[in-house]
C-alpha cells in the first residue's frame, strides 16, 4: 500500500467548502443577535458565489430560523448544507477541524480546544470534531486525537512547510514548555519543516493571547500580508511596530526575504470603554476570493487595496463585520475552510 504522505495545505488552495455555525440565543451573541445575524448572512452570501457552505446548528427550530433568514435574503442555498450539533459558540476557526491533505485520504487533526485556556465552557466546542466526523459530515477523512491545546487561529502556513505563529498564544496554553519543545511538536503534528514564532504583536479587545490570524498571515508567492499601526499616538504603535520588524527579519526557506504587504490601521472602534479588535488581517480565502472584514472606516477601502495586491487574480469582497468584533473576533474566526475534495 502506497504511503499516505500528508501536508497542511496554504488557505489559498482549492477548497471543497467553509464550515460555519449559525448564531442562535443560548451562545454568546445572544444580547445582539439580530446584529450578528446579519453579518452571518452577509457572509454566507459572499461565500455562496464561490463554494458551498456547510453550516452548524444546534437543533431544528434553528435550522428552520437560519433556513428562512438566508432564502429570504435570495442566497443561493443549492450551496447550503446544514448538519445538527451541539456547539458552545461560534468561532470554528478554533474549534473546528485542521485538515492534512495526503496522496491517499485526508486526516483531520483534533486538538484539544480549551476555551481559549479556560476561559470560557468549551465542551462541546471541544468535542465538535469528533461528532461532526462520528455522524460521517466530514468525508471518509481518518480523525486523528491529540491532548495538546491547539487553536486553528494560532497558526498560519504557506502550504510549503513554514508554520507561522505567536509564543505568547502558545506559551500561555503550554506554561514550562520551551520554544524548541513547541516547535518540534508542532512540526511534527502538522507535518512543517519549521516553526516561525512571533514576539510581537497584540490588540486590545483580544481575547485568544494574540493569536497570528489577528497579526499577520501568509500569502502567495513567498509574501506576508500583516496588521501595522501608523499612528504614534495609538497604544498598539509600539507594539505593531517590533512585530513589522519581526516580520521583515524573516526568512522564506531559501534565505531570501517575504515580500512583504502592511495593512492599514482602523480608528479605534469602542464598546463603552472597551476598545474592540479590529484587525484586517483577520480575513478569509475562497477558490477565487478574499473576503477582508470591513468595519465602516475609511481604511477599508485601503485594505481592500492591499489585499487585492496580494492576492492577484482574486475578487476582493468586504463583508461588515463591527458586530463581530463586540465578542472579541472577526470574519476568520467564524470560519474554517475544508480542502477540496474532503466534501464531495
Amino acid at each position: 500500500m502506497t504511503e499516505n504522505r500528508l501536508r497542511l495545505p496554504a488557505e489559498w488552495e482549492p477548497q471543497s467548502a467553509i464550515l460555519i455555525a449559525w448564531p442562535h440565543a443560548d451562545t454568546d451573541w445572544a444580547e445582539r443577535l439580530g446584529e450578528v445575524e446579519d453579518t452571518y448572512i452577509a457572509l454566507v452570501a459572499a461565500i455562496t458565489r464561490f463554494q458551498p457552505v456547510i453550516i452548524c446548528v444546534a437543533d431544528d427550530d434553528v435550522e428552520a430560523y437560519a433556513d428562512a433568514r438566508l432564502r429570504s435574503n435570495r442566497i443561493d442555498m443549492e450551496r447550503v448544507r446544514f448538519v445538527s450539533v451541539p456547539y458552545d459558540d461560534t468561532w470554528l476557526r478554533d474549534s473546528g477541524p485542521i485538515t492534512l491533505v495526503g496522496n491517499n485520504g485526508f486526516r483531520l487533526l483534533d486538538f484539544r480546544f480549551t476555551g481559549w485556556g479556560g476561559k470560557f465552557e468549551a465542551s462541546d466546542d471541544d468535542q465538535l470534531v469528533e461528532r461532526l466526523h462520528a455522524a460521517g459530515e466530514l468525508g471518509d477523512a481518518t480523525r486523528e486525537s491529540i491532548d495538546f491545546a491547539l487553536e486553528g487561529g494560532a497558526i498560519d502556513t504557506d502550504g510549503e512547510g513554514s508554520l507561522l505563529t505567536t509564543w505568547q498564544c502558545l506559551s500561555l496554553r503550554h506554561p514550562g514548555a520551551s520554544r524548541e519543545e513547541l516547535s518540534a511538536k508542532l512540526a511534527a503534528w502538522l507535518q512543517q519543516s519549521r516553526v516561525l514564532w512571533l514576539d510581537h504583536g497584540y490588540l486590545e479587545g483580544d481575547d485568544t493571547d494574540a493569536h497570528i490570524d489577528t497579526l499577520a498571515r501568509f500569502a502567495p508567492n513567498n509574501a506576508i500580508v500583516f496588521q501595522a499601526c501608523d499612528d504614534e499616538a495609538d497604544s498598539h504603535y509600539a507594539e505593531l511596530k517590533a512585530m513589522a520588524g519581526e516580520i521583515a527579519a524573516l526568512r522564506t526557506l531559501d534565505g531570501k526575504p517575504y515580500t512583504l504587504f502592511p495593512l492599514p490601521w482602523a480608528q479605534p472602534i469602542l464598546d463603552g470603554e472597551r476598545r474592540l479588535a479590529a484587525s484586517y488581517a483577520n480575513f478569509l480565502i475562497l477558490n477565487g476570493a478574499v473576503l477582508m472584514p470591513a468595519y465602516g472606516d475609511a481604511a477599508d477601502e485601503k485594505a481592500a487595496a492591499v489585499l487585492a495586491e496580494a492576492f492577484p487574480g482574486r475578487e476582493i469582497v468586504q463583508v461588515p463585520c463591527k458586530p463581530l468584533i463586540w465578542q472579541n473576533g472577526s470574519l476568520h474566526c467564524i470560519t474554517m475552510q475544508l480542502p477540496a475534495g474532503l466534501i464531495q
